[in-house]
């Protein structure tokens, strides 16, 4: 999520269709999740939530957000059940999807420790 419109924007395609255009990934820089702390993770959970929070208040809609919200615990009890519930779930995919590629299911180029980030990418393609 952005504050601010990046340089591409609006445009009618040659149908007559609208298309919003926009970079996809900069990668400016990277997140490495897996080998992140605790306290790393909490930080960057932290500016996730910031970010958002930022870009909603920026849509013009921050006091009907707040309003609707309320000053109680009871959105932020219920976001967080939603998180762990999704997370368990997310874990339990992940579980049989990694026992599908030790079973031969899905063909793989790595193995499940190795973690590529954009510049291994980048070196890779140098060296070939």
């Amino acid at each position: 999520m952005q504050s601010a419109s990046d340089i591409f924007g609006w445009t009618r395609g040659p149908t007559g269709n609208d298309f919003y255009v926009r970079q996809l990934r900069d990668q400016k820089f990277y997140i490495d999740l897996a080998t992140m702390s605790k306290r790393g993770l909490v930080a960057y959970a932290k500016l996730c939530g910031q970010t958002l929070a930022r870009a909603h208040a920026k849509s013009g809609k921050a006091l009907e957000i707040s309003t609707y919200l309320g000053s109680g615990s009871h959105f932020d009890d219920a976001i967080t059940d939603y998180a762990a519930t999704y997370a368990d779930l997310v874990q339990k995919d992940y579980d049989a999807f990694h026992a599908a590629v030790r079973a031969g299911r899905f063909p793989t180029e790595t193995s499940s420790s190795e973690i590529e980030t954009p510049s291994d990418r980048v070196n890779k393609r140098k060296q070939t």
